[in-house]
């Protein structure tokens, strides 16, 4: 592949932030590939940050750019970690997905494009979302 053409992200999005595959198969357990590279969704209740309640940042475990803010998280009885609201509106991207039968908004990382998890319009803030991750895209970094 030519260096300066961008690779794909999970959606198939083609991203210029965004190791290639040889770097990312090394560095990512095959949990982490499966949710950010194909879209997967790891079991409710069993991802590390779903009842993590430690100050600091959440990161992409893809690129490191920052997602979320411990200050947005909450429990929703999900089993996944549930936020409010992103870091800064332009830290994640939105788009609709149709697969396994549903409509739902899928999140993604705006710099990488790395498949986070979905969005609902069923959250406690302001805003009334609730962005229900998947722990194995996230990396947090106490503050």
């Amino acid at each position: 592949m030519d260096s300066t053409e961008p690779e794909e992200s999970a959606g198939g999005a083609r991203r210029p932030g965004r190791p290639d595959d040889e770097e990312l198969r090394a560095r990512l357990d095959p949990l982490q590939w499966k949710v950010t590279q194909e879209a997967g969704t790891e079991p409710a209740f069993t991802g590390r940050y779903w009842n993590h309640h430690e100050d600091g940042t959440y990161h992409c475990i893809v690129c490191d750019a920052v997602l979320f803010d411990s200050d947005t998280k909450f429990e929703s009885g999900s089993g996944w970690p549930s936020f409010t609201d992103p870091a800064d509106t332009a830290a994640v991207e939105t788009v609709e997905d149709r697969s396994h039968g549903m409509v739902r908004t899928e999140v993604r990382c705006a710099n990488c494009g790395a498949h986070l998890g979905h969005v609902f319009p069923d959250g406690p803030g302001p805003g009334g979302l609730r962005y229900c991750m998947n722990s194995a895209s996230l990396e947090h970094r106490a503050s």
